[in-house]
């Protein structure tokens, strides 16, 4: 029997960090040994995570095993939104990127080659929050 041919990739969103390994296959995701609608309670987070493969029409050609862990559900479905994007490119990366098919010039252009780097701003001290500052009372 044939090895398959494994492509990875890393993905960071806020606190998550996801590491993706992408097969091919028939679109099965699986996160953290969970089916993906199983392991997210939102339908759009699945539907968020999936953009890279619905871009370059990929969705049922590979199965998508996801290792994620820190942050919340939305800065994970980040990370391995960013992961996914990323092994498609290990995939694509004989392709032209000049060319009008190459993964990178459409998925650079949805916007998803470019890593969020928002995070949580710190406490200041004083105040409640970031930049909440408690309410004033004038008596």
């Amino acid at each position: 029997m044939a090895e398959k041919k494994v492509y990875t990739g890393t993905g960071h969103r806020k606190s998550s960090i996801a590491r993706v390994r992408m097969t091919s296959g028939k679109g099965k995701i699986t996160v953290n040994g969970k089916d993906v609608n199983e392991y997210f309670p939102f339908p759009t987070l699945v539907m968020d995570l999936c953009q890279p493969l619905d871009v370059t029409n990929t969705r049922d050609k590979f199965d998508i095993e996801a290792k994620v862990n820190g942050g919340g559900f939305s800065g994970q479905t980040g990370a391995i939104r960013l992961g996914i994007t990323r092994a498609l490119l290990e995939y694509d990366g004989n392709t032209d990127p000049t060319s009008e098919t190459s993964f990178r010039r459409i998925l650079k252009a949805a916007g998803f080659i470019t890593r969020d780097s928002r995070k949580k701003e710190r406490k200041k001290p004083g105040l409640k929050k970031a930049r909440r500052a408690p309410q004033f009372s004038k008596r």
